[in-house]
């Protein structure tokens, strides 16, 4: 089996990494944070690149790529701690390919993989602590079409986005819908996260909506486990970032006339978090080769890879900063940014305890990676 990535793919990598060196430096994401921590321009040139329509297929005017390019990108992404939410497109891609009539899929794929629409997912809800299976949220039939009604919170992009991927229940089971923010009945506050990004709390008052599938639960896991993988990559890119800064300023800082990287005990703690960057690597690989898998294959290999992200990021960000003292969380200083980007990146689509429960919960008979 070959485990080289094609010509292909790392000409993709190449295109997105001077893309980011060049268009997407720090001076100029520390402007789009305090801007807001969103740029349409940012999300066009990314369209640019053809990465809006990654999943996309031909005839909807997208690359009909897989799992592995998506990868590719998003990992370099990572490296530029890059705000605007591919991911969000690349699950809005998966689903709707996968799960919306053929009207749908005409209407909003396009624009998608053009990058004149972004579509984002509306799922969490303040009682669910990350479980799938709970939805407050409602849709009820309205003449020819359906309506929603509900709150979702931490929405990324949320109030930029153009329309959202929302699971609501009719008659005690979860379905999707489709909603436009320009609808009536949607109302998003948006606000600034952590790492500079930017999310939103998103009401829907009996808002006109378009039914994607009425197995909305499938889907939700589904967008939810494109989410996780797409997030593993982007992690990946970024720890590895994270211990370029790190080694650097190891070479460059001294303490009693010589470089500090000539410590036995901080060279003994970058060993360390080089075991973990690569156990990071190893897992989102992983994930990505499981994306196309059976459903309860999928889930499992998921939280794995999840879990040991998680455990990556805290690690290799805590000794970063650990390793350049007080400067490593000051906000002039770049390091400070990966850090706040890998704490938020180590709880989203559930945190690493969450997906312990789930590694138990899924464990089978014959336990490890690859049962």
């Amino acid at each position: 089996m070959d485990f080289n990535f094609s010509d292909d793919q790392e000409q993709l990598r190449d295109a997105v990494r001077k893309w980011v060196d060049k268009g997407y430096g720090f001076e100029h994401r520390r402007g789009l944070v305090k801007a807001g921590g969103f740029s349409r321009e940012a999300y066009g040139e990314l369209a640019g690149l053809g990465l809006t329509g990654l999943y996309v297929a031909e005839e909807h005017g997208g690359m009909a790529m897989g799992p592995v390019d998506a990868m590719v990108a998003l990992e370099e992404l990572g490296r530029g701690i890059v705000l605007e939410p591919l991911g969000q497109t690349l699950i809005a891609s998966g689903v709707l390919s996968g799960y919306a009539d053929a009207a749908l899929k005409g209407t909003w794929l396009p624009r998608i993989a053009g990058g004149e629409a972004l579509v984002v997912l509306a799922y969490q809800e303040r009682a669910a602590r990350y479980r799938l299976d709970v939805c407050a949220a409602h849709a009820k039939k309205t003449g020819d079409g359906w309506s929603v009604s509900g709150h979702k919170s931490v929405v990324p992009a949320g109030d930029q986005a153009d329309a959202f991927l929302v699971p609501a229940t009719i008659d005690g089971k979860i379905a999707l819908f489709l909603v436009e923010r320009a609808a009536s009945g949607v109302a998003a506050r948006g606000y600034a996260t952590q790492d500079g990004s930017r999310a939103a709390e998103v009401v829907f008052q009996d808002a006109a909506a378009a039914l994607v599938t009425v197995d909305g639960l499938a889907a939700l896991e589904h967008g939810v486990d494109i989410g996780i993988a797409a997030l593993c990559a982007e992690a990946v890119g970024t720890i590895d970032k994270t211990m370029e800064i790190t080694a650097e300023y190891l070479n460059t800082r001294k303490q009693f006339g010589v470089v500090i990287s000539s410590f036995q005990a901080l060279r003994h703690r970058m060993a360390d978090m080089k075991m973990q960057q690569e156990l990071a690597r190893s897992m989102s690989y992983y994930a990505t080769l499981k994306l196309n898998a059976p459903a309860d294959e999928r889930r499992r290999a998921m939280a794995r890879a999840k879990y040991q992200l998680g455990q990556s990021m805290r690690f290799v960000g805590q000794n970063s900063v650990q390793l350049h003292g007080g400067i490593g969380v000051t906000d002039e200083y770049v390091g400070s940014h990966y850090f706040k980007r890998l704490t938020q990146m180590e709880m989203q689509f559930g945190d690493t305890l969450h997906h312990l429960g789930e590694v138990s919960a899924r464990m089978q008979d014959k336990a490890g990676v690859f049962a």
